[in-house]
Order: C-alpha cells, then sequence, then structure tokens
C-alpha cells in the first residue's frame, strides 16, 4: 500500500505586522504604528505574480488589532477584502489571525474554506511567563475560538507550540482538549506540532524544543487524537531527513503549506517540494498536494465556496 504525505502549495498574505500581544518566542509582530497595512491593489500584484505557479491556499495571517482598537472593524474589512481578492484570483483563502468574536467568524467564513487558530498550550502557568504580555493567549478563550468554529461548521486548524515552558503532562492535556472538542463537532482537519525554533527577533532565551523528543509527541498524539484528525509537521523546522522520516513514522501525514516564507518563523526557509521527495521516495512515501479544505468538508462550505473547490481540483489535476 502506498504511503502518502501531504502538502498544500501556499502563499502569505500579512495585512498587518503589528499585534497587540507582546509574546516574548515571537519573530513576526511589529509594535503598533510602525507598519503599513497591506494595500489590496499590493496583494493585487502579489496574487497575480502567482498565477504561474502551482499555488491552491492563501494563508492570510495578521498581527492582532485589540478587539476594542477603533481600527478593529477596518482590519476586520481587510482582512475579508484580501479573501474575496484571493477567491476572485482563482485561489483559496484560509484565514489565521487570532481570537475573533462570533459575528467575525460568521463573516469570515463567508469567505474562507478553512480558518485556524493555534492552540499553543492550554496551561495557565505560561500567562505568567512567555505570555505574560498577551492577552489574547487566555487558553479559555482560544479553547472558545475551538468550540466556536465547531458550531459555526468551519472546517478547522489547531496545534500545539512545543519547547516554550510546557511538560508533557501540558501538552497530553491539551492534545485531550482538541480530541474532546473533535468528538463533539468533527470541524478540526489538522493539528500542527510545532516545536520552538529560536529566530532573531524574539526575547525568549530558551533553547530550542529538543526535535529528537519529536516523534515521541507524535506518537503519543495520534494515541490522543481522533483518526479524523491529521497531525502536520512544519519541515523547515524538522530539516533533518532521518529525523523527519521518524516524524513520519510515528504518525505525521502532513507537511502544512509550503510557501516562498515562512512569516512566523522567517530564520528558517521551507524546503521546496523537489528536494522533499529527495528525502520522502527512497523511504517510501509519496509527497502530494493537497487543498486548505479536505473533502469529507466540502459540503459544509456555500455553493460559491464549493465552486471554487471544484474549480481548483480541476486547476491542480491538470498539472
Amino acid at each position: 500500500m502506498e504511503r502518502i504525505i501531504t502538502y498544500s502549495p501556499a502563499y502569505t498574505l500579512v495585512p498587518t505586522y503589528e499585534c497587540f500581544n507582546r509574546c516574548s518566542y515571537c519573530n513576526f509582530r511589529a509594535e503598533s504604528g510602525t507598519s503599513n497595512w497591506l494595500d489590496i491593489s499590493d496583494a493585487r500584484e502579489q496574487l497575480l505574480q502567482l498565477k504561474l505557479q502551482n499555488v491552491s491556499e492563501i494563508l492570510v495571517l495578521s498581527g492582532e488589532v485589540h478587539p476594542f482598537s477603533l481600527r478593529r472593524r477596518e482590519w476586520i474589512d481587510r482582512i475579508k477584502q484580501l479573501c474575496q481578492l484571493s477567491l476572485s484570483l482563482g485561489l483559496l483563502p484560509h484565514t489565521n489571525v487570532g481570537p475573533l468574536s462570533w459575528a467575525e467568524m460568521q463573516k469570515l467564513k463567508q469567505v474562507n474554506v478553512s480558518m485556524g487558530l493555534m492552540l499553543e498550550q492550554l496551561t495557565p502557568k505560561l500567562l505568567k511567563t512567555v505570555h505574560r504580555h498577551a492577552p489574547s493567549k487566555k487558553p479559555e478563550l482560544r479553547l472558545q475560538q475551538l468550540k466556536w468554529a465547531g458550531k459555526l461548521k468551519i472546517p478547522f486548524t489547531t496545534g500545539l507550540l512545543l519547547g516554550i515552558g510546557e511538560t508533557k503532562t501540558d501538552c497530553w492535556s491539551s492534545l485531550q482538549a482538541i480530541a474532546n472538542i473533535q468528538e463533539r463537532w468533527g470541524h478540526i482537519q489538522e493539528v500542527i506540532l510545532q516545536p520552538h525554533s529560536p529566530g532573531s527577533q524574539q526575547e525568549f532565551t530558551a533553547p530550542a524544543f529538543g526535535l529528537n523528543k519529536l516523534p515521541e509527541i507524535i506518537f503519543k498524539a495520534r494515541e490522543i487524537l481522533p483518526d479524523s484528525i491529521v497531525i502536520q509537521i512544519p519541515p523547515n523546522l524538522v530539516s533533518q531527513p532521518p529525523l523527519l522520516l521518524d516524524c513520519l513514522e510515528a504518525g505525521a501525514r502532513d507537511l502544512g503549506g509550503i510557501s516562498p516564507k515562512d512569516e512566523v518563523n522567517p530564520d528558517y526557509p521551507h524546503p521546496t517540494a523537489r528536494a522533499l521527495k529527495k528525502i520522502l521516495e527512497p523511504a517510501g512515501w509519496k509527497l502530494a498536494t493537497r487543498l486548505p479544505v479536505y473533502p469529507q468538508y466540502y459540503s459544509w462550505l456555500s455553493q460559491e465556496l464549493q465552486q471554487a473547490v471544484k474549480q481548483k481540483e480541476q486547476t491542480l489535476e491538470a498539472i
């Protein structure tokens, strides 16, 4: 039986790098007022350059605007416009911009084939350390997002950040919380297991997560999570070929969005699909593309979004 590992050919649009959170391990954020918001015309120019490339997913990834900011509505509208622009060019949006209100999730559901939010870790002790200045990293707030996504029937991606001060017990508890939510609503497509990898901008001084421990985490996650959830690992952060293969043997089955730049980990370039195939194929794995929404969730989408997915499927099949 052929063994398949998937990835999504992706490109990232960043509405703004400005963020009211200050997570000490962050290599993405900019201070408020120091970064221009992405203009729709500039975004169009970027996306038009992708027409000749095999890209299916547009990841809309943003710093967070404070819930009570006077610019919050403008920010949500900008995100929606970027998604609409992507759809108009035959590309499929997946938005991950932090916790949203119920109304905001309803609004963005109309223009996204899937959405996401990292759970990171549920232990409240991190609110005294790496999340001390990050109000939106409250565990109950992020759990609420996962539940709301289920109630709204939004195909969803979440995940854990490893190596930020949690224990193994914390990891198992966070995974069990995801499993419980999946049993209730069944909307979680993927769980990302992302090792902390130090970057050039962060304040956090802890060393990188020990990658030799990752296969064990994956194996345990596969035991805890329902089979309906795919485990994803980022290949730019697990770059040693033997270790990458060990992670697949332990139960990982997806490599996430492969794009020109990892905006969250800009110090770690993504490998190309060709480079990954050279690692995977000799070990008996086939690298296959996927869309940012899994087939079992197509019926949850509006007719307009279903049509966009169908057209993109046909485009990929023709390549």
